[in-house]
């Protein structure tokens, strides 16, 4: 990893910040930047967050929604427990087949919200980076449908590029209302986003 990046990274101010606030990640800004936007996890919900490690928006999530609600992690990295027993981390595939199945096993009820910051290991070639991040979102998207409660919320990265489109017209059969979200935690330059994903509708129209 080259020693400029690392140090523009260390200086920057997220990253800064989350260190000062024993968070995990700076991506948990994005989290608590999207939320205080749009609300779409509340208190006592029951979350799933998808490609959760290191657990930094597993922190933020506990917070809003309290000690009546639920948040299960996923990863296929070992995630560091949390000590509340209203939060819970497994280790799991997004592309196992199962994975829907096996996630219900641990939660108290079907969610209100699925979050994913599922991320590829990069290429470096922007065309297959791209592809790759959507086969992603598609398989969060995948799981959110089979899990969650109706008129629940999913929220998911995305990297910009030609196949977003279809995967967003694909959303927006499932949900009632779609937007994009950038957050000011997100770097300028990249050209990640998210898609929030509010009401999933009971039919489909």
């Amino acid at each position: 990893m080259p020693k400029a990046w690392i140090r523009e990274r260390k200086n920057e101010h997220y990253y800064k910040k989350a260190k000062a606030e024993n968070y995990r990640s700076r991506a948990t800004y994005k989290l608590v930047q999207a939320n205080g936007k749009y609300g779409f996890i509340k208190l006592h919900d029951v979350v799933v967050d998808l490609g959760a490690a290191p657990g930094g928006w597993v922190q933020v999530t506990r917070k809003i929604i309290g000690r009546h609600g639920f948040v299960l992690g996923v990863d296929l990295q070992l995630i560091e427990p949390f000590p509340q027993s209203y939060v819970r981390t497994i280790i799991s595939d997004l592309t196992d087949p199962e994975i829907a199945a096996q996630i219900m096993t641990f939660l108290p009820r079907r969610p209100n919200v699925v979050i994913s910051d599922a991320a590829p290991n990069v290429t470096g070639i922007w065309e297959v980076d791209h592809a790759l991040q959507i086969d992603l979102a598609s398989k969060a998207l995948n799981v959110a449908l089979q899990i969650l409660r109706p008129n629940g919320n999913f929220f998911v990265k995305l990297f910009q590029g030609d196949l977003m489109n279809e995967f967003v017209q694909t959303v927006k059969g499932h949900f009632n209302e779609v937007k994009f979200v950038k957050p000011d935690a997100s770097r300028a330059k990249s050209a990640e986003m998210y898609l929030l994903a509010l009401g999933l509708k009971t039919t489909l129209e």
